[in-house]
């Protein structure tokens, strides 16, 4: 059976969760591969809102069995506050149906003071992190000095290991930032249960996850995140500190290409960024309000981590085609879309302008974003309520117009459209 990945197509925060809910219905494994809790996926099922920043959102399905891959970062007490979450409301959450790679990094105490003194000491040049301590995680694991959870398997590995680093990273937070160490103690107690609740759970994933693929069963590669935050790819140095694009999906999961089949393109119907860094078809005043919302509803663009208002714009479509390059979309899913209802006029940005010279592809990579403006479109808009629709011909021409323009740019279909929150509230093409 093969491979699905779901991926971000723009800054994040496209609704990546409720398009794995919906195919999470037909697959067997569902996986995260890369990223820590840093991100948030908000699944809505009846009367219900579940977020989650660890756990595969294909955990509310009772027949999938979750995986979080080698590629992520854990907080354990983010980790067991979902567990306990999900646990309460009557969902299965046992070594059974959560398998968590051994070879995924720990994040520590640590990694969150020294992630708040790095985006301190930044000034006015902050990266707008989460300070979660995703950074200072990822900086350890490429450092060669990082925890795998592996060695949370045996008190004579682990506790060595975890107070080696709690010393180093103490030793920088008050010679280096000036700031108080972390309760080394405390610390070291802490991790001790976490490391005694963790280990029935630890296995090796990529093992797992071909065996499964080996043995027909459809597995659905979920992504956090999105393109234009890659390490490499995106936006830098306003990026996160992983990969959260197609190849990024198999080194974290640990399987090969061979068994790749749709790589799901998830955008907006519009643009949306957290934090800082360019974004060229940004808009502000009551534009950006009617997109962003007020607040109210738990979909409106606001963090789901941090609870952040989301800077809001008109859809891009030269990122969209960009996003679509690195990781080979085979189609999208476009998620929002009745949010547009009601604008008698909106903009689609098609291009760039720099001096005197017009932009259509990122031939130079993203490095010239903050020296451009944008080519804007007019689109012509519809009133229709569309939240009751579920049939594509349904759609008001307006509304279809916009979807096939999109279509048309990136010479791939858009096979699955959000009209709401709830999980029946989705147009399959």
């Amino acid at each position: 059976m093969p491979l699905d990945l779901i991926l971000g197509a723009q800054w994040g925060d496209e609704g990546k969760g409720r398009i794995t809910d919906t195919l999470a219905q037909n697959a067997d494994v569902v996986a995260r591969f890369s990223g820590g809790d840093n991100a948030g996926h908000s699944v809505t099922v009846k009367d219900r809102l579940y977020k989650l920043h660890l756990i595969p959102s294909g955990i509310v399905h009772p027949h999938t069995t979750c995986v979080i891959g080698a590629g992520m970062v854990i907080n354990p007490a983010t980790l067991f506050a979902e567990m306990d979450t999900l646990e309460e409301a009557g969902i299965d959450i046992g070594p059974e149906r959560l398998l968590i790679s051994h070879n995924a990094h720990l994040i520590t105490p640590a990694h969150l003071a020294l992630d708040g003194a790095e985006e301190q000491q930044r000034g006015k040049s902050k990266l707008g992190t989460t300070k979660r301590g995703i950074g200072p995680a990822y900086t350890d694991k490429t450092a060669r000095r990082g925890i795998r959870l592996e060695a949370m398997a045996t008190d004579r590995v682990f506790q060595p290991k975890l107070r080696q680093h709690l010393e180093q990273a103490n030793h920088s937070l008050e010679k280096l930032y000036n700031m108080d160490g972390v309760d080394i103690d405390g610390a070291m107690e802490m991790y001790q249960g976490f490391a005694e609740r963790l280990r029935p759970y630890l296995v090796d994933s990529g093992f797992f996850l071909a065996d499964a693929l080996h043995h027909e069963r459809r597995v659905l590669g979920e992504g956090a995140q999105g393109t234009l935050l890659d390490l490499d790819h995106g936006t830098y140095p306003f990026v996160t500190s992983s990969h959260p694009t197609t190849a990024g999906a198999l080194l974290g999961l640990a399987i090969g290409p061979q068994y790749l089949d749709r790589v799901i393109g998830v955008t907006k119907a519009f643009q949306t960024r957290v934090g800082e860094g360019p974004f060229p078809s940004e808009i502000h005043g009551d534009a950006a309000k009617r997109l962003r919302g007020s607040g109210d509803q738990p979909w409106d663009e606001f963090g789901t981590t941090t609870g952040r208002p989301r800077r809001c714009g008109w859809l891009d479509l030269v990122l969209l085609r960009y996003a679509q390059r690195v990781n080979g979309f085979t189609e999208l899913a476009l998620t929002k879309l009745d949010i547009l209802s009601g604008l008698e006029m909106f903009s689609l940005c098609t291009g760039y302008r720099d001096g005197e010279s017009e932009l259509f592809d990122l031939v130079d990579g993203l490095s010239r974003l903050t020296e451009t403006t944008p080519i804007l479109e007019d689109v012509l808009g519809w009133d229709q309520d569309l939240t009751a629709i579920r049939e594509w011909s349904d759609l008001p021409q307006g509304a279809q117009n916009y979807v096939q323009h999109i279509e048309s740019a990136l010479a791939i279909p858009v096979r699955m459209i959000s009209v709401g929150p709830e999980r029946d509230q989705i147009i399959l093409r």
